[in-house]
Protein backbone atom coordinates (compact mmCIF):
# COMPACT_ATOMS: atom_id res chain seq x y z
CA UNK A 1 0.00 0.00 0.00
CA UNK A 2 1.65 3.17 -1.05
CA UNK A 3 1.61 6.10 1.35
CA UNK A 4 -1.26 8.07 -1.01
CA UNK A 5 -3.45 4.94 -0.45
CA UNK A 6 -2.66 4.67 2.96
CA UNK A 7 -3.41 8.26 3.59
CA UNK A 8 -6.54 8.11 2.29
CA UNK A 9 -8.09 4.28 3.18
CA UNK A 10 -6.98 4.97 7.06
CA UNK A 11 -8.95 7.94 8.02
CA UNK A 12 -12.09 6.43 6.31
CA UNK A 13 -11.79 2.89 7.60
CA UNK A 14 -11.63 4.59 10.93
CA UNK A 15 -14.53 6.76 10.26
CA UNK A 16 -16.52 3.89 9.07
CA UNK A 17 -15.65 1.76 12.41
CA UNK A 18 -16.93 4.75 14.81
CA UNK A 19 -19.59 4.76 12.72
CA UNK A 20 -20.73 1.01 13.02
CA UNK A 21 -19.41 1.24 16.68
CA UNK A 22 -21.63 4.02 17.65
CA UNK A 23 -24.59 2.15 15.71
CA UNK A 24 -24.36 -0.53 17.49
CA UNK A 25 -24.03 0.84 20.64
CA UNK A 26 -27.10 2.83 20.26
CA UNK A 27 -29.67 -0.19 18.95
CA UNK A 28 -27.97 -2.72 22.16
CA UNK A 29 -28.54 0.19 25.30
CA UNK A 30 -30.91 2.90 24.47
CA UNK A 31 -34.85 2.55 23.55
CA UNK A 32 -37.16 5.57 23.72
CA UNK A 33 -36.90 6.25 27.11
CA UNK A 34 -33.17 6.11 27.33
CA UNK A 35 -32.38 3.03 29.32
CA UNK A 36 -31.07 -0.62 28.56
CA UNK A 37 -33.46 -3.49 28.10
CA UNK A 38 -32.64 -6.78 27.97
CA UNK A 39 -34.41 -9.25 25.34
CA UNK A 40 -36.53 -10.66 29.00
CA UNK A 41 -37.95 -7.62 29.44
CA UNK A 42 -39.54 -7.73 25.88
CA UNK A 43 -42.92 -8.86 25.73
CA UNK A 44 -45.51 -10.02 28.59
CA UNK A 45 -49.32 -9.98 29.75
CA UNK A 46 -51.86 -8.69 27.31
CA UNK A 47 -55.70 -8.90 27.18
CA UNK A 48 -57.46 -8.41 23.77
CA UNK A 49 -59.84 -10.34 21.75
CA UNK A 50 -58.83 -11.57 17.68
CA UNK A 51 -60.37 -11.04 14.44
CA UNK A 52 -63.34 -13.59 16.00
CA UNK A 53 -63.63 -11.22 18.95
CA UNK A 54 -62.10 -14.42 20.88
CA UNK A 55 -60.70 -12.91 24.03
CA UNK A 56 -57.08 -13.83 24.05
CA UNK A 57 -54.25 -13.54 25.75
CA UNK A 58 -50.27 -13.92 25.71
CA UNK A 59 -51.11 -17.21 27.18
CA UNK A 60 -53.14 -18.50 24.48
CA UNK A 61 -50.45 -18.12 22.15
CA UNK A 62 -48.03 -20.39 24.08
CA UNK A 63 -46.17 -23.78 23.22
CA UNK A 64 -45.29 -22.87 19.95
CA UNK A 65 -43.27 -19.89 18.44
CA UNK A 66 -44.56 -17.04 16.86
CA UNK A 67 -43.99 -13.55 15.50
CA UNK A 68 -45.58 -10.32 16.51
CA UNK A 69 -45.77 -7.33 14.23
CA UNK A 70 -47.76 -4.19 15.73
CA UNK A 71 -49.36 -2.09 12.99
CA UNK A 72 -53.29 -0.67 11.64
CA UNK A 73 -55.77 -1.38 8.74
CA UNK A 74 -55.33 2.05 7.13
CA UNK A 75 -51.55 2.32 7.31
CA UNK A 76 -50.80 3.21 3.62
CA UNK A 77 -47.62 0.92 2.83
CA UNK A 78 -45.50 0.01 5.73
CA UNK A 79 -47.74 -2.60 7.19
CA UNK A 80 -49.16 -3.97 4.21
CA UNK A 81 -45.86 -4.19 2.71
CA UNK A 82 -44.55 -6.31 6.27
CA UNK A 83 -47.43 -8.23 6.83
CA UNK A 84 -46.91 -9.70 2.79
CA UNK A 85 -42.90 -10.02 3.82
CA UNK A 86 -44.55 -12.08 7.07
CA UNK A 87 -46.89 -14.14 4.88
CA UNK A 88 -43.85 -15.28 2.47
CA UNK A 89 -41.26 -15.85 5.50
CA UNK A 90 -44.19 -18.07 7.20
CA UNK A 91 -45.06 -19.88 2.97
CA UNK A 92 -41.52 -20.93 3.06
CA UNK A 93 -40.58 -21.80 7.06
CA UNK A 94 -43.87 -24.42 5.88
CA UNK A 95 -41.80 -25.58 2.69
CA UNK A 96 -38.75 -26.23 4.60
CA UNK A 97 -39.58 -27.52 7.90
CA UNK A 98 -43.63 -28.51 7.57
CA UNK A 99 -44.04 -26.38 10.51
CA UNK A 100 -47.41 -24.09 10.27
CA UNK A 101 -46.50 -21.46 12.31
CA UNK A 102 -48.59 -18.47 13.43
CA UNK A 103 -48.12 -14.22 13.39
CA UNK A 104 -49.85 -11.93 15.65
CA UNK A 105 -51.25 -8.91 13.94
CA UNK A 106 -51.53 -6.66 16.75
CA UNK A 107 -53.61 -3.35 16.36
CA UNK A 108 -51.87 0.40 17.36
CA UNK A 109 -55.60 1.91 16.05
CA UNK A 110 -58.27 0.23 18.10
CA UNK A 111 -60.38 3.53 17.54
CA UNK A 112 -60.57 2.53 14.02
CA UNK A 113 -59.77 -1.52 14.01
CA UNK A 114 -62.70 -3.07 15.38
CA UNK A 115 -62.36 -7.12 15.00
CA UNK A 116 -64.14 -7.46 11.87
CA UNK A 117 -62.50 -4.96 10.26
CA UNK A 118 -59.16 -7.00 11.52
CA UNK A 119 -60.21 -10.36 10.40
CA UNK A 120 -60.97 -8.89 6.84
CA UNK A 121 -57.52 -6.79 6.32
CA UNK A 122 -55.29 -9.72 7.47
CA UNK A 123 -57.44 -12.32 5.47
CA UNK A 124 -56.21 -10.73 2.32
CA UNK A 125 -52.72 -11.57 3.48
CA UNK A 126 -52.34 -14.97 5.28
CA UNK A 127 -54.63 -17.01 7.60
CA UNK A 128 -51.67 -17.79 9.78
CA UNK A 129 -51.65 -14.15 10.74
CA UNK A 130 -54.45 -13.36 13.48
CA UNK A 131 -55.26 -9.65 14.15
CA UNK A 132 -56.24 -8.74 17.56
CA UNK A 133 -57.65 -5.25 18.81
CA UNK A 134 -59.17 -4.21 22.17
CA UNK A 135 -59.62 -0.95 24.01
CA UNK A 136 -57.06 1.91 23.61
CA UNK A 137 -56.08 0.81 27.32
CA UNK A 138 -55.92 -2.72 26.26
CA UNK A 139 -53.29 -2.13 23.53
CA UNK A 140 -51.65 0.64 25.18
CA UNK A 141 -50.51 -2.16 27.65
CA UNK A 142 -50.04 -5.07 25.20
CA UNK A 143 -47.66 -1.84 23.31
CA UNK A 144 -45.97 -1.11 26.48
CA UNK A 145 -45.03 -4.95 27.09
CA UNK A 146 -43.32 -5.54 24.06
CA UNK A 147 -41.56 -1.94 24.58
CA UNK A 148 -43.12 -0.98 21.21
CA UNK A 149 -44.00 2.53 19.98
CA UNK A 150 -47.28 4.14 19.02
CA UNK A 151 -48.50 7.94 18.41
CA UNK A 152 -51.28 9.40 16.29
CA UNK A 153 -50.67 12.11 14.02
CA UNK A 154 -53.31 14.61 13.39
CA UNK A 155 -53.49 14.67 9.20
CA UNK A 156 -54.41 18.30 7.50
CA UNK A 157 -57.64 16.81 6.26
CA UNK A 158 -58.93 16.36 9.47
CA UNK A 159 -58.17 12.80 9.70
CA UNK A 160 -55.17 11.01 11.65
CA UNK A 161 -52.21 8.44 10.89
CA UNK A 162 -50.16 6.63 13.32
CA UNK A 163 -46.57 6.00 13.62
CA UNK A 164 -45.59 3.25 15.22
CA UNK A 165 -42.65 0.52 15.63
CA UNK A 166 -42.10 -1.78 12.63
CA UNK A 167 -40.27 -4.61 14.13
CA UNK A 168 -41.04 -8.08 13.90
CA UNK A 169 -41.10 -9.91 16.91
CA UNK A 170 -39.93 -13.39 17.53
CA UNK A 171 -41.37 -15.09 20.48
CA UNK A 172 -40.40 -18.28 21.63
CA UNK A 173 -42.84 -21.64 22.80
CA UNK A 174 -42.40 -19.72 26.54
CA UNK A 175 -43.62 -16.14 24.72
CA UNK A 176 -40.24 -14.91 25.29
CA UNK A 177 -38.56 -12.64 23.19
CA UNK A 178 -35.86 -13.73 20.94
CA UNK A 179 -34.92 -11.15 18.18
CA UNK A 180 -36.26 -9.13 15.83
CA UNK A 181 -36.87 -10.52 11.92
CA UNK A 182 -35.48 -9.42 8.41
CA UNK A 183 -38.20 -9.87 6.84
CA UNK A 184 -37.15 -7.92 3.86
CA UNK A 185 -34.73 -10.50 3.25
CA UNK A 186 -35.84 -12.96 0.43
CA UNK A 187 -38.18 -15.03 1.99
CA UNK A 188 -35.77 -18.61 1.70
CA UNK A 189 -32.99 -16.34 4.17
CA UNK A 190 -35.86 -15.03 6.55
CA UNK A 191 -37.02 -18.54 6.77
CA UNK A 192 -33.71 -19.53 7.72
CA UNK A 193 -32.86 -17.22 9.69
CA UNK A 194 -36.18 -17.79 12.04
CA UNK A 195 -35.97 -21.69 11.82
CA UNK A 196 -32.26 -20.69 13.00
CA UNK A 197 -33.93 -18.89 16.08
CA UNK A 198 -36.64 -21.26 16.92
Amino acid sequence: MTDRTRRLVLPLAAFLFGVVALGIAAVLTLTPQGREVAASDVGGPFTLVDHFGTPVTEASFLGEPHLVFFGFTHCPDVCPTKLFEIAQTLDAVKERSGRDMRALFITVDPERDTPELMQAYVSSFDDRILGLTGTPEQVDAAVSAYRAFARKVPLDDGDYTMEHTAIVYIMDGQGRFVAGLNTAKAPEDAAQELLARI
